[in-house]
C-alpha cells in the first residue's frame, strides 16, 4: 500500500481460455478473510469455475497495521487494491460480497466506481458503519475527548481511534443511497443485535439501484454462519442473472 504496509490475502482460480468471473469477499469489523462465510463462498466459486479473492483489511488478520488506524477511506483503499490484483490475475467481470463492515466498503466502492462492479451481495451490511449509532451522546463525547473507544463483545476486544467517526461526514448514508446503482442481493437476520435489519430495509427502499433483492432470515443473528452455504449459492445465482 502507499504507506508501505502490506495486505495479505488469497486468490484462487482455475486457468481458462477466457476471463473468469471474479468474486471478492470483504470481511467484517474485527474479523478476517478466512471465516466461515468466506470459505463457503470460495467453495461455491470453485464449483462454478470462478475466481475468488479475499484479503485482510489493514489492522486485521495477517495484514499490516493496527486497529487504531482504521478509517473508512483506508477500507476503500484496501478493497480497491485487492480487487485490482484479483482482476489482473483472473479477468472479470467483478462481483463483491461484503459482510457487515465489508458491506459498507463494498457498497461505497460500487457507488463511487459505477461500471466497475457488475453486482454486489451483502450479509448483515453495516451501511451506517461510521455513525456508531449505538453510542450515547455522553459516550460519543468521551470518545471525541480521549480519541479512543474500546469495543468489547464476545467476538472482539479492541481500541479504535476517533478518526474513524470523524470521517462520517465524508460518507453519509443519504449520499450512498443516492449514488448506489449496482444490482444487489442483501441477506440480513432479524435477530441481529449488532446491525438492525431495518437498515437493510431502508437501504433497499431508498437506494437508486433498480435491481435489489432482500432476504430477511427471522432466526438469523449478525454472523449468519448457519446460512453460509445458502447465501453463497444465492449470491452466485444472483451474479449469474446479472451477467446475462
Amino acid at each position: 500500500m502507499p504507506d508501505d504496509q502490506k495486505l495479505r490475502g488469497r486468490i484462487s482460480f482455475t486457468l481458462s481460455e477466457g476471463p473468469a468471473p471474479v468474486v471478492v469477499f470483504a470481511h467484517g469489523f474485527g474479523s478476517v478473510r478466512s471465516g466461515e462465510k468466506s470459505a463457503a463462498l470460495e467453495a461455491e466459486c470453485a464449483r462454478r469455475g470462478w475466481a475468488f479473492a479475499a484479503g485482510d483489511f489493514r489492522g486485521h488478520g495477517e495484514s499490516d497495521g493496527v486497529m487504531t488506524e482504521l478509517r473508512g477511506s483506508r477500507l476503500l483503499e484496501d478493497l480497491e487494491a485487492i480487487m485490482r490484483e484479483a482482476v489482473a490475475r483472473a479477468g472479470g467481470p467483478l462481483f463483491l460480497f461484503g459482510s457487515s463492515m465489508g458491506g459498507w466498503a463494498s457498497a461505497w466502492f460500487a457507488a463511487k466506481n459505477p461500471g466497475q462492479v457488475a453486482a454486489c451481495a451483502f450479509a448483515a451490511p453495516a451501511f451506517r458503519f461510521l455513525e456508531w449509532r449505538r453510542l450515547s451522546e455522553v459516550e460519543r463525547e468521551e470518545w471525541r475527548r480521549t480519541g479512543r473507544l474500546r469495543v468489547r463483545n464476545e467476538f472482539v476486544d479492541v481500541e479504535i481511534d476517533y478518526g474513524l467517526a470523524a470521517e462520517a461526514d465524508d460518507y453519509p448514508f443519504e449520499k450512498l443511497a443516492a449514488e448506489f446503482r449496482s444490482p444487489a442481493i442483501i441477506f440480513h437476520g432479524m435477530a441481529d443485535e449488532t446491525v438492525p435489519y431495518s437498515s437493510s430495509v431502508e437501504f433497499a427502499a431508498r437506494c437508486a439501484a433498480g435491481d435489489i433483492e432482500l432476504l430477511l432470515i427471522k432466526s438469523g443473528d449478525h454472523r449468519l454462519n448457519g446460512e453460509k452455504e445458502r447465501m453463497a449459492c444465492a449470491a452466485c445465482e444472483f451474479f449469474v442473472r446479472c451477467r446475462v
